[in-house]
């Protein structure tokens, strides 16, 4: 497929058809039919949708788990069940299936070892992502306590432990509260800037409208319609006019300058309400200024270091130099016991220490022969000095 090698074409689907039989091979269902759509290098790509319209198929044929029935499917210009195309793909499931006894630390470093991350990797990028989604309070609980919105939390830092090219999030808001969904939307916003692709699926038509670039909408499992959030969302039978507040009768004149100008007729003056979405957070924010107390996940920290590319580079050099065999032994012969090295002792300075009294430097003294009764190792005429007050060699 030509134009799926193409560098600037991470995904391309072409007549893509999934369907799904009982035991003898009869149709059941058809979840995906005939759909084809491309995802670019660098962008924010939707599948938008209601439950049962394909979604999920399509992301699941896109990652391997599921052979297509008809169709063309490429992934970074290969098969979706390379090895080598997993590798460079974080996913986030519908539901988050984590191991409940294990803490998110443990969750985390898990997944980093099965995509061959060094130690010291692993270790430096579970402490970002732990504090990027707000999960640091609680990076020793098992997440068999967590609810559903910390182990969604968990769940996108575990998506992201590898640093993927191709981010795919199946319903990545699901269970999160309104701050929670914010902060992951400015996470995917911030990952687009700095060249990230993300596919992101969801029925929340907000999550779509606010950070995809492109999107298709799905019903039946074929395409309704697709382009960008503003050539699918905007209104050409209709002129909006934004000022800020006027007085009653600045809005009769204009009415009637328009209707004498334009022959229509004003269909409402109103004055905007903001976003109850707007409006949860400014209550969240004054309510964390008064230092309010909470249990659950706390706002989350700035992107990860390595998301932004600023991750240090010298820990190939580390691991390599951490697995370096060993000096191999000079010899095979056991080793003989070394005598016990004389203690280094300056003479003149043990009589400074135990007179008090400056004196004048001394020869270095001849070597002396431990006494048998002086304990292995210790020179008894240094020892007898110290208790006595001097005493010359």
């Amino acid at each position: 497929m030509a134009s799926g090698a193409s560098s600037d074409i991470v995904v391309e689907a072409t007549g893509l058809t999934k369907v799904f039989t009982d035991f003898w091979l009869r149709q059941k269902a058809v979840a995906v039919d005939g759909i084809s759509f491309e995802i670019r290098r660098d962008e924010i790509f939707g599948l938008l949708g209601p439950n049962g319209s394909g979604k999920s198929t399509t992301i699941k044929m896109i990652l391997g788990l599921l052979h297509r029935t008809k169709g063309l499917l490429s992934v970074f210009g290969k098969e979706p069940t390379d090895v080598a195309v997993k590798q460079r793909i974080g996913y986030l499931p519908e539901e988050s299936y984590m191991y409940r006894f294990l803490t998110p630390v443990e969750t985390l470093d898990f997944y980093g070892k099965l995509f061959g991350l060094p130690r010291n990797v692993r270790r430096s990028r579970i402490d970002e992502l732990l504090e990027m989604v707000g999960m640091t309070h609680a990076a020793n609980r098992p997440v068999g306590e967590f609810s559903k919105g910390m182990a969604r939390r968990l769940g996108i830092a575990q998506a992201l432990i590898n640093d993927p090219d191709l981010l795919i999030l199946d319903e990545p808001t699901s269970g999160l509260d309104p701050l929670g969904s914010r902060q992951v939307k400015d996470l995917l916003l911030d990952l687009g800037r700095r060249g990230k692709t993300i596919l992101l699926s969801s029925h929340q038509l907000d999550d779509v409208q606010d950070v995809c670039d492109r999107m298709v909408i799905l019903y039946g499992g074929k395409i309704r319609s697709e382009g960008t959030v503003t050539e699918l969302l905007e209104d050409s039978g209709r002129t909006v006019i934004t000022t800020p507040r006027l007085d009653p009768a600045t809005v009769v004149t204009i009415e009637r300058i328009i209707r004498e100008t334009a022959h229509v007729e004003v269909e409402r003056v109103a004055a905007p309400r903001q976003r109850l979405e707007d409006l949860f957070l400014e209550i969240v924010e004054r309510a964390r200024a008064d230092k309010a107390s909470t249990s659950g996940a706390q706002a989350g920290g700035p992107t990860a270091a390595f998301l932004r590319g600023d991750e240090s580079q010298g820990t190939g050099l580390i691991e390599e130099l951490a697995a370096a065999p060993a000096a191999a032994p000079k010899s095979a012969a056991p080793a003989v016991p070394a005598a016990p090295a004389a203690p280094v002792a300056d003479r003149a300075v043990l009589d400074d220490l135990v007179s008090g009294k400056p004196s004048a430097p001394a020869a270095a003294p001849a070597p002396r022969t431990a006494t048998p009764d002086a304990p292995k190792g210790v020179d008894q005429s240094v020892i007898d000095d110290l208790l006595g007050g001097g005493g010359g060699s």
